[in-house]
């Protein structure tokens, strides 16, 4: 498999990855993983295949009603939980205990929670990493430059507003598939 995603990936598709291309995955087991800007389907499979490409296990929540069969047994395969969005649970507490359970787990998930152009991004990812005392990772999906770029392991501080302009930093003219909802 990772033969093939490098194929497409790179040769097929012409992407490439730049930065901390191996997610620091010997040194870091646990994090959040952040993919911006989120403007279309074609976000999850450039991130399936960066995934098999860099060979860094990964893992992704989405709503249980995406979980049924026969694409629920393709999501779980792929790294996928399930997470029932119209509890009343706390989605933070719940997503951080996994982080707890688990001897190695990175999160992926995209910030702004839709496909549509956003003012600004949920905060849910920044919480959970600062309940599951993990980093966060940030990667891009700059089709413009066909690029991921990936950044070191960022802890956040006890400076919201401070660390969420350095994030977005990190995301300056980057331009998604639809350009638009960058």
């Amino acid at each position: 498999m990772h033969w093939l995603a490098k194929f497409i990936y790179f040769k097929l598709l012409g992407w490439q990855a730049i930065g901390n291309t191996n997610f620091s995955k010997n040194t870091v087991k646990k994090a959040i993983i952040i993919a911006a800007p989120h403007t279309s389907w074609h976000d999850f499979y450039i991130g399936v295949l960066l995934r098999a490409v860099t060979r860094v296990k990964t893992n992704f929540v989405g709503k249980k009603e995406l979980f049924v069969f026969p694409v629920g047994w393709f999501f779980r395969v792929l790294g996928g939980a399930p997470i029932n969005r119209q509890s009343n649970e706390n989605k933070v507490d719940a997503i951080a205990k996994l982080f707890c359970e688990k001897d190695e787990f990175r999160m992926t998930l995209a910030p702004e929670g839709t496909r549509k152009k956003v003012t600004t991004w949920r905060s849910g990812f920044y919480y959970i990493a600062k309940k599951a005392n993990v980093p966060i990772i940030m990667f891009t999906l700059d089709f413009k430059n066909k690029q991921n770029k990936i950044s070191e392991p960022f802890y956040p501080t006890d400076n919201m507003e401070a660390d969420f302009k350095f994030i977005n930093n990190f995301y300056k003219d980057v331009k998604g598939k639809v350009a638009e909802y960058s």
